[in-house]
């Protein structure tokens, strides 16, 4: 006879959001429009199953043929460095010179155009799971920049779901992440500490929540029905350009020049916080380098100054700063992401170098204590689209490593009241 036993354990809570990392290393200003690819078709986080591969590219502005190397560098979840020696994650090996590079063609800017992939030649594998550390490093070992990425197996399953809030206070204004984690094949022992789980947005980072613990278990199945500590605000959608013809004004663009470089000028944008949601389409922060004049955008693209301009009359509180943001600089804030008050125009201004292409942006308050207010110029309506992934890591008993067991994805065009 065979018994079915129903087991619901209310487990201890503890979550963290934007948790403590080894974060990325900006790039000199010579090195421009980083794209990491891994199996999506706009650049952004790479989260990549076992045996699939990378491609990384960049520019040198300088245009002087530099050469430049990699390494490769296995992390645990916390983003601590693993115990794994790199044999043991690599076959093959790092630290060689990026070979493949490409001088511009027939643009104002020279650039020399770098490409990466991920098997090649010397590193022909990664072979463990878990988070990894890409370093760019220039001919002196001098580190340029870093981009993160993860490798997981598909050995548990992840069902997303995305949830309106129960407080009615956020109803519509933040997005909460439910889900539950299952495994056949592999036992889940003690998930409330070998179980860890990395909750991301638009496959950010740096607004990630991580290691919410498992509320029930039902057998082998780890369910997080949470409400507060699993939700985001939800934003607005991304605002954009379109450049690609570099040469012609297009509905975001109002204005072009011709100095030593072409220089397009943006209309104005408002604030949005107190206005209606109005749905249009994004790419929810990320960006494609695209010349519709030219035969392979990678070095016949140009290199434009773009101004943006924002009207924007609440006041900033001491040490608050806006910037422009989004995934064309990893969601990093510089010096020529920063917007400037001008008195003549009563706007807030900002030139930056972008090579053409479509891009997302939006603008957001950096406090003084390095927070991000996503919605003080944007708002945050529950109606926003945003992706959600969810990533799972698992250290064995004895394990010297954290293994990412499973990935799972979710649209909030599919949200749901609870």
């Amino acid at each position: 006879m065979k018994i079915s036993t129903l087991f619901l354990v209310p487990l201890f809570v503890f979550s963290i959001t934007g948790f403590t990392q080894v974060k990325d290393v900006n790039p000199p200003n010579n090195l421009q429009t980083i794209t990491f690819y891994g199996n999506t078709p706009q650049a952004q986080l790479p989260i990549i199953k076992l045996g699939e591969s990378l491609q990384l590219s960049f520019d040198d502005i300088n245009g002087d043929e530099s050469d430049y190397y990699y390494i490769i560098e296995h992390f645990n979840f916390d983003w601590t460095p693993s115990d794994l020696s790199k044999s043991e994650y690599l076959d093959g090996f790092d630290d060689v010179r990026i070979y493949y590079y490409e001088n511009s063609f027939n643009t104002l800017k020279m650039y020399s155009h770098y490409e990466l992939n991920i098997p090649n030649r010397d590193t022909k594998a990664i072979t463990k799971t878990g988070n990894y550390l890409l370093k760019i490093l220039d001919d002196k070992g001098a580190l340029m920049f870093s981009r993160k990425f993860m490798v997981y197996e598909d050995i548990a399953s992840v069902s997303v779901a995305i949830k309106r809030s129960r407080d009615l206070n956020f109803i519509k204004n933040k997005q909460v992440v439910n889900f539950t984690i299952n495994s056949s094949s592999l036992l889940l022992i003690n998930p409330n500490q070998n179980v860890k789980t990395l909750v991301l947005q638009n496959n950010n980072l740096k607004t990630a929540i991580t290691d919410l613990k498992p509320q029930y278990t039902i057998g082998n199945e780890l369910i997080y029905r949470y409400d507060q500590e699993a939700s985001f605000w939800a934003g607005n959608e991304y605002l954009n350009f379109d450049n690609s013809d570099v040469r012609g004004a297009t509905v975001n663009i109002r204005r072009v020049e011709l100095d030593d470089l072409y220089t397009n000028y943006l209309y104005t944008n408002i604030e949005r916080k107190d206005r209606p949601y109005t749905y249009f389409p994004d790419i929810n922060g990320n960006f494609l380098v695209r010349n519709i004049r030219g035969q392979k955008e990678s070095i016949d693209a140009e290199y434009v100054w773009l101004h943006f301009a924002l009207q924007y009359y609440d006041d900033l509180k001491e040490g608050q700063e806006i910037h422009i943001y989004g995934n064309f600089n990893n969601f990093s804030f510089t010096k020529d992401t920063k917007m400037v008050y001008d008195e003549t125009s009563d706007t807030y201004r900002n030139k930056r170098l972008f090579k053409q292409g479509f891009y997302n942006y939006k603008y957001v308050i950096l406090n003084p204590d390095g927070s991000i207010d996503e919605g003080a110029i944007s708002g945050n309506f529950d109606q926003t689209e945003n992706d959600y992934t969810v990533v799972v890591y698992y250290r064995d008993l004895g394990g010297r490593y954290d293994r990412i067991i499973g990935v799972g994805k979710a649209n909030s065009i599919n949200i749901t009241n609870n």
